[in-house]
């Protein structure tokens, strides 16, 4: 059975900011995971799409995701389904990632503006 992998919105903007090639990095790092977006994420990059080019780019890229159904904000719903589905998360957020750590739900993110790195397992 593959991994849950979990996207929060800063890591759909990777790849249009630093240009990471997010499913390499996500194969690289989990073999061949399952890759979703939870709906409160997909309602941040909204609104940001509103005004900014590069969130446009990253919510067709979300979009190319199954989106998992979750109530709340964007950080509660990643850390409400990484803990029910042990799933792993990818995100820059360090408020998200520390919540994320003292639950012990594993964490990719962004390392030298490069290349993901993951955090627990």
């Amino acid at each position: 059975m593959s991994r849950l992998v979990l996207l929060d919105a800063n890591a759909l903007l990777l790849p249009f900011q630093f240009r990471i090639n997010l499913d390499a990095e996500l194969a690289r790092l989990f073999g061949a995971p399952d890759i979703a977006v939870p709906t409160p994420v997909l309602r941040e990059l909204e609104a940001l799409a509103q005004r900014d080019r590069r969130a446009r780019s990253a919510l067709r890229l979300a979009r190319a995701y199954p989106a998992i159904e979750a109530p709340g904000s964007a950080d509660d719903a990643l850390l409400d389904l990484a803990l029910a589905r042990e799933a792993a998360v990818v995100t820059n957020d360090a408020a998200l990632r520390e919540r994320l750590r003292a639950a012990r739900v594993a964490v990719a993110y962004l390392r030298s503006r490069s290349h993901l790195v993951l955090d627990g397992a």
